[in-house]
């Protein structure tokens, strides 16, 4: 008789066992489940960004040319070092 009390006992403790391993592997899966999705997301807004910036114009390419600096010359006012002479 006592040996099948031990062995109930055992059995208890190794389905004891299992169901606490079933429920370690569901919270491992909601973890990944949750990463998953968190990556998913922080893929589809690289994607977006890196879309916009390739449709984006690129507005200082205007700036980097030479004729930038070329159109401003002309706008300068040079003034000679002499004085118009007083009349008497």
């Amino acid at each position: 008789m006592s040996n099948k009390i031990e062995e109930l006992m055992n059995a208890a403790k190794i389905n004891e066992l299992l169901h606490r391993k079933e429920i370690e592997e569901k919270n491992k899966n909601g973890i990944v489940i949750a990463l998953a999705i968190i990556g998913a997301i922080a893929a589809v807004a690289v994607i977006a960004y890196l879309v916009f910036r390739y449709l984006e114009p690129d507005y200082l390419e205007d700036f980097d040319s030479e004729d930038f600096n070329d159109n401003f010359e002309d706008d300068f006012i040079e003034f000679s070092d002499t004085t118009p002479e007083a009349e008497d």
